[in-house]
Protein backbone atom coordinates (compact mmCIF):
# COMPACT_ATOMS: atom_id res chain seq x y z
CA UNK A 1 0.00 0.00 0.00
CA UNK A 2 2.63 2.47 0.79
CA UNK A 3 4.12 2.05 -2.64
CA UNK A 4 0.01 2.91 -4.03
CA UNK A 5 -0.14 5.86 -1.91
CA UNK A 6 3.35 6.97 -3.22
CA UNK A 7 2.54 6.78 -6.65
CA UNK A 8 -0.82 8.79 -6.03
CA UNK A 9 1.80 11.32 -4.13
CA UNK A 10 4.02 11.41 -7.50
CA UNK A 11 0.64 11.68 -9.76
CA UNK A 12 -0.83 14.64 -7.37
CA UNK A 13 2.27 16.90 -7.89
CA UNK A 14 2.44 16.34 -11.82
CA UNK A 15 -0.98 17.77 -11.80
CA UNK A 16 0.12 20.81 -9.50
CA UNK A 17 3.36 20.92 -11.95
CA UNK A 18 0.73 20.76 -14.90
CA UNK A 19 -1.92 23.88 -13.16
CA UNK A 20 1.45 26.01 -11.96
CA UNK A 21 2.29 25.93 -15.75
CA UNK A 22 -0.69 27.19 -16.57
CA UNK A 23 -0.96 30.13 -14.58
CA UNK A 24 2.62 31.14 -15.51
CA UNK A 25 1.03 31.37 -19.35
CA UNK A 26 0.87 35.06 -20.25
CA UNK A 27 -0.29 34.68 -23.97
CA UNK A 28 -4.14 33.57 -24.46
CA UNK A 29 -4.57 31.28 -27.53
CA UNK A 30 -6.03 34.16 -29.00
CA UNK A 31 -6.23 35.36 -32.59
CA UNK A 32 -4.59 38.91 -33.27
CA UNK A 33 -7.96 39.88 -35.60
CA UNK A 34 -10.64 38.25 -33.70
CA UNK A 35 -12.39 40.07 -31.11
CA UNK A 36 -15.18 39.38 -29.22
CA UNK A 37 -18.44 41.29 -31.05
CA UNK A 38 -19.99 43.66 -28.81
CA UNK A 39 -23.50 45.39 -28.20
CA UNK A 40 -24.96 48.13 -30.48
CA UNK A 41 -24.67 50.52 -27.47
CA UNK A 42 -20.87 49.94 -27.04
CA UNK A 43 -18.00 51.99 -29.11
CA UNK A 44 -19.68 54.95 -30.27
CA UNK A 45 -17.80 58.10 -30.45
CA UNK A 46 -18.47 61.95 -30.87
CA UNK A 47 -15.82 64.24 -32.88
CA UNK A 48 -15.33 68.06 -33.27
CA UNK A 49 -12.75 69.70 -35.37
CA UNK A 50 -12.04 73.10 -36.22
CA UNK A 51 -11.39 73.38 -40.35
CA UNK A 52 -9.39 75.07 -43.12
CA UNK A 53 -11.30 75.30 -46.44
CA UNK A 54 -10.56 75.62 -49.57
CA UNK A 55 -12.61 76.11 -52.67
CA UNK A 56 -12.69 75.75 -56.32
CA UNK A 57 -14.85 74.80 -59.15
CA UNK A 58 -13.57 72.87 -62.48
CA UNK A 59 -15.80 74.87 -64.73
CA UNK A 60 -15.55 77.10 -67.85
CA UNK A 61 -14.39 79.76 -65.24
CA UNK A 62 -11.95 78.37 -63.25
CA UNK A 63 -9.54 77.38 -65.98
CA UNK A 64 -8.30 80.23 -66.11
CA UNK A 65 -6.90 80.45 -63.02
CA UNK A 66 -8.24 78.17 -60.87
CA UNK A 67 -5.25 78.52 -57.59
CA UNK A 68 -5.72 82.19 -57.79
CA UNK A 69 -7.54 84.05 -56.12
CA UNK A 70 -9.05 87.43 -57.44
CA UNK A 71 -12.90 89.02 -57.93
CA UNK A 72 -15.38 86.55 -60.40
CA UNK A 73 -12.39 83.73 -60.17
CA UNK A 74 -12.94 80.25 -58.52
CA UNK A 75 -10.44 79.39 -55.57
CA UNK A 76 -11.18 80.84 -52.29
CA UNK A 77 -10.62 79.79 -48.21
CA UNK A 78 -12.32 79.84 -45.38
CA UNK A 79 -12.46 78.75 -41.61
CA UNK A 80 -14.99 76.30 -40.38
CA UNK A 81 -16.14 73.60 -37.93
CA UNK A 82 -17.21 70.03 -38.74
CA UNK A 83 -18.81 67.87 -36.08
CA UNK A 84 -19.48 63.35 -36.19
CA UNK A 85 -20.96 60.53 -34.96
CA UNK A 86 -20.29 57.53 -35.25
CA UNK A 87 -19.18 54.00 -34.81
CA UNK A 88 -16.69 51.11 -34.39
CA UNK A 89 -18.38 47.86 -35.74
CA UNK A 90 -15.16 45.99 -35.58
CA UNK A 91 -12.03 47.39 -34.40
CA UNK A 92 -11.71 47.48 -38.04
CA UNK A 93 -14.63 48.84 -39.78
CA UNK A 94 -16.79 51.82 -38.66
CA UNK A 95 -19.47 54.12 -39.63
CA UNK A 96 -19.84 57.43 -39.32
CA UNK A 97 -22.34 60.70 -40.03
CA UNK A 98 -20.43 64.06 -40.63
CA UNK A 99 -21.66 67.52 -40.99
CA UNK A 100 -19.32 69.90 -42.21
CA UNK A 101 -19.79 74.32 -41.99
CA UNK A 102 -18.06 77.03 -43.70
CA UNK A 103 -17.48 80.23 -45.17
CA UNK A 104 -15.76 81.44 -48.31
CA UNK A 105 -14.44 84.68 -48.90
CA UNK A 106 -15.35 88.02 -47.76
CA UNK A 107 -18.70 89.37 -49.15
CA UNK A 108 -16.33 93.17 -48.97
CA UNK A 109 -14.16 91.98 -51.73
CA UNK A 110 -16.74 91.65 -54.32
CA UNK A 111 -17.60 88.27 -54.19
CA UNK A 112 -17.55 85.65 -51.63
CA UNK A 113 -18.84 85.74 -48.39
CA UNK A 114 -21.07 82.59 -49.34
CA UNK A 115 -21.71 79.56 -47.11
CA UNK A 116 -21.72 76.10 -47.20
CA UNK A 117 -22.51 72.83 -45.48
CA UNK A 118 -21.96 69.13 -46.46
CA UNK A 119 -23.86 65.97 -44.80
CA UNK A 120 -21.63 63.05 -45.34
CA UNK A 121 -22.34 58.79 -44.58
CA UNK A 122 -18.99 57.59 -44.73
CA UNK A 123 -17.44 53.91 -44.34
CA UNK A 124 -14.15 54.17 -41.89
CA UNK A 125 -11.27 51.42 -42.33
CA UNK A 126 -9.00 51.25 -39.81
CA UNK A 127 -5.93 49.88 -41.61
CA UNK A 128 -3.03 50.12 -38.68
CA UNK A 129 -5.83 47.79 -36.94
CA UNK A 130 -6.58 45.71 -40.40
CA UNK A 131 -2.61 44.90 -40.37
CA UNK A 132 -1.34 44.81 -36.83
CA UNK A 133 -4.43 43.71 -34.67
CA UNK A 134 -6.61 45.47 -32.32
CA UNK A 135 -4.30 47.49 -29.52
CA UNK A 136 -6.09 49.65 -27.20
CA UNK A 137 -3.38 51.12 -26.21
CA UNK A 138 -1.67 51.92 -29.41
CA UNK A 139 -0.84 55.72 -29.67
CA UNK A 140 -1.53 56.72 -33.37
CA UNK A 141 -4.07 55.14 -35.76
CA UNK A 142 -4.26 55.75 -39.98
CA UNK A 143 -7.99 55.65 -40.96
CA UNK A 144 -8.80 56.31 -44.65
CA UNK A 145 -12.72 56.38 -45.22
CA UNK A 146 -14.65 57.00 -48.16
CA UNK A 147 -18.68 58.38 -48.56
CA UNK A 148 -21.70 60.38 -49.96
CA UNK A 149 -24.29 62.59 -48.79
CA UNK A 150 -25.66 66.21 -49.74
CA UNK A 151 -24.03 69.14 -50.45
CA UNK A 152 -25.74 72.37 -49.53
CA UNK A 153 -24.93 76.59 -50.95
CA UNK A 154 -26.56 78.28 -48.60
CA UNK A 155 -26.34 81.65 -50.34
CA UNK A 156 -27.91 80.24 -53.43
CA UNK A 157 -30.29 78.09 -52.34
CA UNK A 158 -28.69 75.35 -54.00
CA UNK A 159 -28.71 71.57 -53.12
CA UNK A 160 -26.48 68.71 -54.33
CA UNK A 161 -25.38 65.31 -54.34
CA UNK A 162 -21.74 65.14 -52.88
CA UNK A 163 -18.65 62.83 -52.67
CA UNK A 164 -16.22 62.53 -50.04
CA UNK A 165 -12.53 60.78 -49.37
CA UNK A 166 -10.70 61.51 -46.60
CA UNK A 167 -7.42 60.49 -43.94
CA UNK A 168 -8.02 60.75 -40.65
CA UNK A 169 -4.99 60.40 -38.07
CA UNK A 170 -5.82 59.91 -34.34
CA UNK A 171 -3.80 60.44 -31.21
CA UNK A 172 -4.51 58.53 -28.03
CA UNK A 173 -4.61 61.06 -25.43
CA UNK A 174 -6.26 58.59 -23.00
CA UNK A 175 -9.16 55.82 -22.69
CA UNK A 176 -11.75 58.37 -23.84
CA UNK A 177 -10.18 60.90 -25.85
CA UNK A 178 -7.97 61.57 -29.08
CA UNK A 179 -6.64 63.70 -30.80
CA UNK A 180 -7.67 64.38 -34.87
CA UNK A 181 -5.67 65.65 -37.83
CA UNK A 182 -7.85 64.87 -40.39
CA UNK A 183 -7.63 66.24 -44.55
CA UNK A 184 -10.93 65.71 -46.00
CA UNK A 185 -11.94 66.03 -49.64
CA UNK A 186 -15.37 66.73 -51.34
CA UNK A 187 -16.42 67.13 -55.16
CA UNK A 188 -20.09 68.53 -55.72
CA UNK A 189 -22.47 69.31 -58.80
CA UNK A 190 -23.71 72.60 -58.52
CA UNK A 191 -23.25 76.51 -59.28
CA UNK A 192 -19.54 77.71 -59.34
CA UNK A 193 -20.32 80.01 -56.12
CA UNK A 194 -23.56 81.19 -57.89
CA UNK A 195 -22.12 83.17 -60.87
CA UNK A 196 -24.08 81.06 -63.18
CA UNK A 197 -21.72 78.76 -64.45
CA UNK A 198 -22.14 74.70 -63.97
CA UNK A 199 -19.23 73.47 -62.70
CA UNK A 200 -18.10 70.62 -60.44
CA UNK A 201 -17.23 72.53 -56.95
CA UNK A 202 -14.09 71.14 -54.97
CA UNK A 203 -13.76 71.21 -51.27
CA UNK A 204 -10.75 70.63 -49.29
CA UNK A 205 -10.38 70.96 -45.94
CA UNK A 206 -7.48 69.97 -43.30
CA UNK A 207 -8.91 69.58 -39.64
CA UNK A 208 -8.04 69.84 -36.17
CA UNK A 209 -9.93 68.47 -33.22
CA UNK A 210 -10.51 65.72 -30.63
CA UNK A 211 -12.98 62.57 -30.17
CA UNK A 212 -14.81 61.44 -27.16
CA UNK A 213 -15.38 58.09 -26.97
CA UNK A 214 -18.86 56.88 -25.85
CA UNK A 215 -19.41 54.42 -23.32
CA UNK A 216 -17.37 50.72 -23.51
CA UNK A 217 -15.16 51.73 -25.86
CA UNK A 218 -12.41 48.41 -26.38
CA UNK A 219 -12.43 45.32 -27.62
CA UNK A 220 -11.94 42.00 -25.68
CA UNK A 221 -9.63 39.39 -27.84
CA UNK A 222 -11.89 36.74 -28.84
CA UNK A 223 -10.37 32.91 -27.55
CA UNK A 224 -9.13 30.80 -29.95
CA UNK A 225 -11.80 28.36 -29.30
CA UNK A 226 -10.05 25.42 -31.10
CA UNK A 227 -6.88 25.71 -28.92
CA UNK A 228 -8.70 26.24 -25.89
CA UNK A 229 -10.16 23.08 -26.64
CA UNK A 230 -6.98 20.90 -27.98
CA UNK A 231 -5.75 21.77 -24.39
CA UNK A 232 -8.62 20.56 -22.73
CA UNK A 233 -8.69 17.46 -24.84
CA UNK A 234 -4.88 17.14 -24.17
CA UNK A 235 -5.27 17.66 -20.41
CA UNK A 236 -8.24 14.45 -20.65
CA UNK A 237 -5.55 12.27 -22.47
CA UNK A 238 -3.20 13.06 -19.75
CA UNK A 239 -5.71 12.39 -17.23
CA UNK A 240 -6.93 9.36 -18.52
CA UNK A 241 -3.76 7.72 -19.20
CA UNK A 242 -2.58 8.51 -14.91
CA UNK A 243 -6.23 7.56 -14.53
CA UNK A 244 -5.43 4.03 -16.50
CA UNK A 245 -2.01 3.75 -14.75
CA UNK A 246 -3.31 3.95 -11.28
CA UNK A 247 -6.12 1.77 -11.91
CA UNK A 248 -4.08 -1.12 -13.34
CA UNK A 249 -1.61 -0.89 -10.63
CA UNK A 250 -4.50 -0.67 -7.89
CA UNK A 251 -5.79 -3.72 -9.19
CA UNK A 252 -1.96 -5.14 -9.26
CA UNK A 253 -1.73 -4.04 -5.68
CA UNK A 254 -5.28 -6.11 -4.51
CA UNK A 255 -4.68 -9.52 -6.30
CA UNK A 256 -1.12 -9.61 -3.98
CA UNK A 257 -3.03 -8.59 -1.22
CA UNK A 258 -5.22 -10.81 -1.41
CA UNK A 259 -3.12 -13.96 -1.92
CA UNK A 260 -1.11 -12.73 1.47
CA UNK A 261 -4.26 -12.19 3.41
CA UNK A 262 -6.83 -14.40 4.98
CA UNK A 263 -10.31 -14.65 3.36
CA UNK A 264 -12.37 -11.35 4.83
CA UNK A 265 -14.66 -11.99 6.83
CA UNK A 266 -17.89 -9.97 7.22
CA UNK A 267 -16.30 -7.33 9.63
CA UNK A 268 -13.23 -6.75 6.99
CA UNK A 269 -13.28 -5.53 3.59
CA UNK A 270 -11.27 -4.55 0.79
CA UNK A 271 -13.62 -2.61 -1.64
CA UNK A 272 -12.89 0.86 0.45
CA UNK A 273 -8.94 1.26 -0.24
CA UNK A 274 -10.01 0.92 -3.84
CA UNK A 275 -13.03 3.18 -4.29
CA UNK A 276 -10.96 6.02 -1.84
CA UNK A 277 -8.05 5.72 -4.48
CA UNK A 278 -10.09 6.18 -7.71
CA UNK A 279 -11.87 9.04 -5.50
CA UNK A 280 -8.13 10.44 -5.28
CA UNK A 281 -7.34 9.70 -8.17
CA UNK A 282 -9.88 11.99 -10.85
CA UNK A 283 -10.00 14.88 -7.67
CA UNK A 284 -8.45 16.70 -10.10
CA UNK A 285 -11.13 19.21 -11.73
CA UNK A 286 -11.71 18.87 -15.40
CA UNK A 287 -12.50 22.28 -17.46
CA UNK A 288 -15.49 22.73 -19.35
CA UNK A 289 -14.37 26.27 -21.28
CA UNK A 290 -16.77 29.05 -22.34
CA UNK A 291 -17.51 31.66 -24.84
CA UNK A 292 -17.60 35.31 -23.24
CA UNK A 293 -20.84 35.74 -22.29
CA UNK A 294 -22.41 32.39 -22.89
CA UNK A 295 -23.32 29.50 -20.86
CA UNK A 296 -24.01 26.59 -23.38
CA UNK A 297 -20.85 24.03 -24.38
CA UNK A 298 -18.66 25.73 -26.17
CA UNK A 299 -18.48 22.74 -28.77
CA UNK A 300 -20.00 18.76 -28.77
CA UNK A 301 -16.64 17.19 -28.67
CA UNK A 302 -16.21 19.41 -25.36
CA UNK A 303 -18.33 17.01 -23.52
CA UNK A 304 -16.23 14.05 -23.65
CA UNK A 305 -13.79 15.53 -21.06
CA UNK A 306 -16.64 14.76 -18.41
CA UNK A 307 -17.68 11.29 -19.90
CA UNK A 308 -14.95 9.52 -18.13
CA UNK A 309 -15.62 11.20 -15.46
CA UNK A 310 -19.52 10.77 -15.86
CA UNK A 311 -18.94 6.85 -16.66
CA UNK A 312 -16.82 6.44 -12.98
CA UNK A 313 -19.59 8.63 -11.18
CA UNK A 314 -22.13 6.14 -12.25
CA UNK A 315 -19.84 2.51 -12.10
CA UNK A 316 -18.80 3.94 -8.07
CA UNK A 317 -22.37 5.79 -7.30
CA UNK A 318 -20.06 8.51 -6.38
CA UNK A 319 -20.92 12.20 -6.19
CA UNK A 320 -19.88 14.80 -8.47
CA UNK A 321 -19.14 18.42 -7.88
CA UNK A 322 -19.60 20.88 -10.93
CA UNK A 323 -18.23 24.41 -10.16
CA UNK A 324 -19.15 27.79 -12.17
CA UNK A 325 -16.71 30.45 -12.67
CA UNK A 326 -17.01 33.53 -14.99
CA UNK A 327 -14.28 36.11 -15.81
CA UNK A 328 -14.53 39.52 -13.39
CA UNK A 329 -15.02 41.92 -17.08
CA UNK A 330 -19.13 41.59 -15.63
CA UNK A 331 -20.64 43.22 -12.42
CA UNK A 332 -20.73 41.02 -9.52
CA UNK A 333 -24.06 40.09 -10.17
CA UNK A 334 -24.05 39.70 -13.48
CA UNK A 335 -20.99 37.06 -13.13
CA UNK A 336 -22.70 35.09 -10.32
CA UNK A 337 -25.76 34.33 -12.10
CA UNK A 338 -23.29 33.51 -15.49
CA UNK A 339 -21.01 30.75 -12.92
CA UNK A 340 -24.21 29.43 -12.28
CA UNK A 341 -26.02 28.99 -15.49
CA UNK A 342 -22.69 27.67 -16.73
CA UNK A 343 -22.17 25.08 -14.26
CA UNK A 344 -26.17 24.06 -14.68
CA UNK A 345 -25.38 23.60 -17.90
CA UNK A 346 -22.49 21.25 -17.39
CA UNK A 347 -24.66 19.47 -14.79
CA UNK A 348 -28.31 18.80 -17.36
CA UNK A 349 -24.89 17.21 -19.53
CA UNK A 350 -24.34 15.28 -16.99
CA UNK A 351 -27.47 13.73 -16.28
CA UNK A 352 -27.76 13.47 -19.75
CA UNK A 353 -24.64 10.58 -19.69
CA UNK A 354 -26.93 9.10 -17.23
CA UNK A 355 -25.48 10.40 -13.54
CA UNK A 356 -28.17 10.67 -11.13
CA UNK A 357 -29.20 14.17 -10.65
CA UNK A 358 -29.75 13.50 -6.91
CA UNK A 359 -25.48 12.83 -6.87
CA UNK A 360 -24.75 16.24 -8.65
CA UNK A 361 -23.68 19.52 -6.70
CA UNK A 362 -23.97 22.56 -8.40
CA UNK A 363 -21.83 25.58 -7.05
CA UNK A 364 -21.50 29.37 -8.35
CA UNK A 365 -18.21 30.92 -7.52
CA UNK A 366 -18.93 34.25 -9.97
CA UNK A 367 -16.56 36.64 -11.32
CA UNK A 368 -12.67 35.59 -10.52
CA UNK A 369 -9.40 36.18 -11.67
CA UNK A 370 -7.32 33.05 -11.13
CA UNK A 371 -6.14 32.01 -14.41
CA UNK A 372 -4.15 33.67 -16.94
CA UNK A 373 -4.83 34.49 -19.39
CA UNK A 374 -8.28 35.81 -18.19
CA UNK A 375 -10.01 34.05 -21.03
CA UNK A 376 -9.23 30.48 -19.02
CA UNK A 377 -11.56 32.14 -15.84
CA UNK A 378 -14.89 31.57 -18.01
CA UNK A 379 -15.59 27.54 -17.49
CA UNK A 380 -16.95 25.30 -15.27
CA UNK A 381 -15.31 21.93 -13.88
CA UNK A 382 -16.61 18.67 -12.67
CA UNK A 383 -14.56 16.12 -10.38
CA UNK A 384 -15.96 13.65 -8.10
CA UNK A 385 -16.37 14.19 -4.35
Amino acid sequence: MKKLFMMLAVASLSLTAMAQEDEDINIAPAEKHRVATNGFWQNWFLGANVTWNAFYGVGERSLVAPFHKFPGGSYYTGLGASLSLGKWLTPVYGLRTKINAWQIGKEEEGFGGDKYWTANEQLMVNVTSLFRGYDEQRFWNLIPYAGAGIHRNMSQRHYSTVLSLGVLNTFRLSPRFSANVELAWNSAEGSNSGIGVKSRNQHFALELGITWHIGKNNWKHATDQEAVSALTEGELDALNAQLADALAENERLQQEMEKQLPRPTASVTTVAPAVRTVENIVSAPVSIFFAVGKADVIASRDILSVKALAELAIEKNAHVLVTGYADTSGSAETNMKLSERRAQAVADELVRLGVNRDRIEVVAVGGVDTLKPAEWNRRATVELK
